[in-house]
Order: structure tokens, then sequence, then C-alpha cells
């Protein structure tokens, strides 16, 4: 099993599929699911390729994850070439060996073992693969959940493959995410010599206090499940650089990420009776990347769980902290949805990596987690 999970994570880090690119990934799990049986429904929207893979029926256990990978920036940095994966020291290098190129081999090779033991198992296992996760997100999960919508199809319970773990494989799972929404404010003055501000409006004086005011503005305390909404501004820009010129607006780009203790309608709510408030000239524009979901007390969260405990003997940590996944997409469905992956230690990052043990472990939790939901 481990030379057949190396292998195949090897031959998907070699393929440069910076997103929303596949470039042939997806062929490769194709031919992989094919000849184990599996219906495959190929979805391509733009520069984005996806596809549904389906095999059995009834209660539907899902794989969900994406073939892309970010950048590996300037490969001078790297130690070795990113997309030519070597092994190190029982340790394996290369752009998406841990964002998740090892999760979807890891996927692959304990479906292969799983439906060679029980090749008439119950219930139904798919695959939701796509190529749009570390760009836009536009064309990827989020167009084929709408299919699935379209067809009826639905899906009981989900793995999303995301690195998850911090230290040791299945040592946290999140078991759901944070809602972001961002606001792209911009306050408008009159653009003026320097020298004559009578003359102009300027609005980064303007702005200033106004930022303030919305930086205190209150939120939420959290709950049991999720950490207080948090505001953060991620982008200031006024003028053109010429330091005589005060600037005709202030571009203050926002992020929420918010808890399910207040809604998107809320935040705006109260952004914008701040705005009013101060009596200022502005425009908004708002963009919610995804809403606050949650699977608590669920089969597939004691599933996960027990799987862990199974094949670790350690008990993983619940999260909903850190970014979005494309989780957010598949709630929609309904689904019971669990994140669990490799380590996040150095994705992302120049000479990502991951541990030859510790694909070998993940394959053994994903095998473990198939039988107890599909035997």
């Amino acid at each position: 099993m481990i030379d057949s999970v190396i292998e195949l994570t090897k031959k998907l880090i070699q393929i440069p599929s910076i997103s929303p690119k596949d470039l042939g990934c997806q062929d490769i799990m194709i031919h992989f699911l094919s000849n184990l049986g599996f219906k495959i429904k190929k979805i391509k929207i733009n520069d984005t390729t996806n596809f549904w893979a389906t095999r059995g029926t009834g209660k539907t256990l899902t794989f969900a994850g994406h073939t892309d990978v970010v950048s590996p920036g300037e490969y001078k940095y790297w130690d070795n070439h990113p997309f030519n994966p070597i092994v190190q020291n029982g340790v394996l290098f290369g752009r998406g060996a841990s964002d998740m190129k090892g999760a979807l081999a890891a996927m692959l090779i304990a479906s292969k073992k799983f439906i060679t033991q029980h090749p008439y198992h119950k219930g139904r296992l798919s695959f939701l693969i796509t190529s749009d996760e570390e760009s836009s997100a536009i064309d990827g999960t989020k167009k084929v959940v709408d299919y699935l919508i379209s067809k009826k199809d639905l899906i009981d319970y989900c793995i999303v493959g995301e690195p998850t773990s911090y230290s040791k494989v299945g040592d946290c799972i999140k078991n759901g995410r944070r809602g972001s929404l961002n606001a792209n404010l911009k306050i408008l003055g009159i653009q003026g010599h320097i020298a004559y501000p009578n003359f102009a409006d300027n609005p980064i004086h303007k702005g200033l206090p106004i930022i303030l005011q919305l930086l205190a503005m209150p939120l939420d305390q959290g709950n049991n499940f999720f950490s207080p909404t948090i505001m953060n501004i991620s982008n200031i820009h006024a003028g053109n650089g010429s330091d005589n010129i005060i600037p005709g607006s202030l571009l203050v780009q926002f992020n929420f990420r918010f808890s399910n203790e207040i809604s998107e309608n809320q935040i705006k709510s109260n952004f914008l009776k701040i705005l009013d408030k101060n009596n200022i000239n502005y425009s908004i524009k708002w963009n919610l990347s995804g809403l606050p979901y949650l699977t608590k007390n669920s089969l597939l969260e004691n599933t996960v769980i027990e799987s862990i405990l199974n094949i670790t003997k350690n008990k993983p940590i619940l999260s909903t902290d850190g970014g979005t996944s494309d989780g957010r997409f598949i709630a929609k469905l309904n689904s019971q949805i669990i994140e669990l992956g490799l380590l996040n230690k150095t994705i992302h990052k120049v000479n990502e990596c991951v541990k030859i043990s510790d694909l070998k472990i993940l394959t053994l939790i994903y095998e473990n987690i198939i039988k107890k939901l599909l035997v």
C-alpha cells in the first residue's frame, strides 16, 4: 500500500497544476477510479476542470478535494525543483505534497483497498474533485454542487481532504468553518493641491477616525463551536504616489470571519450605520465568500473520531478556525462534512513536504472510515 500511495502522490506532484489549471491530474484519477467501476461525470467550465465519480447506490460517502496548487514562486528558493518530487530521509518534497495531492492519493488507495475487499459494498462511494480551489473558486466545487442540486443528487457524508493536522496526522479535524465576508469601502473626497487643502476634501483625514470606529464595531463573542467574529483590514490605498496631490478617494478593504452568532445582514447593517452616522460620501461593494457551517454530534463526526482513534490511538480536537474550504459549497446539500488531511506546517511554503509515514496513516484512516460507513 505505502509504495502505491507514494508513487501516486509523485505522479500528481509532477504535473504543475497551478490553479485553476489541472493539466492532467484528473485524468490520472479518473483512469484509476474507472478501473474500480466508478461512473464518471466530467464538468469543465472555462479553465476549470471538475469531475463527479460514483460507485454503488444508497447513502453516499464523498471524498472531496482539489488538484490545483498555488504557485511555487521562484524556483531558486526551493532545495529541489517543486514539480520534481523527491524523497529524502522519509520525507516527500514537492508543491502539493500536503495541499493536497498526498491526500488525494490516500483517498484513491484507501478506496481501492476497500473495494478489493468489499466489491459488493452497501451505499455509494463518490469523489468530487475540482481544479479551482486555490484561486477564485467560482467554477469549481460550487458549480458541481449546483449540478448535483439540479439532479437532486445528494451527499450524505463528505470528507474534505484539506490539511487539517498540526503535529500528527488526525490530531485536528474541522467540523465546520467560519463565514467570510469582504467589504470594499471607498470614501470619496475632492482631489486638490496639497498646499491648498481649503480647496479640497481629504478622504484620508476624513476616513481615519471612521476606520477606527469601524474596527471598534461590536460583533459577537462566539460560542462553544466558533471563536468570536473578527474583522481585519487587508488593504488601504489612496492617491497615485505623488506628494503634492490630495487624493480624491480612499479605498479600504475589510474582511470578516464570522461565526453563526451573527448574520451577514447584521454585519452589513452595523457597518453601514457607522458610515451613515458620519455623514460621508462613500460607495461600498460586498462579496460573500461563504457562510458559516457546522457538523456536530453526527454519525460522520463520530465515525471519523473512532477511525482516528483506531489507527493513531489519539483523539482529535474539533475546530472551525482557519480559512475557508470548499466545504462551504457542499454545505448547501445539507451534508455532514468533516475535513481531515495531512499536516499544514508547510502548505503554500517553499519546500512543501509530507512524511511518507503520514501518507500511510492517512490512507489507513480513510479506509477505516469507508469500512465503518459502507460495510
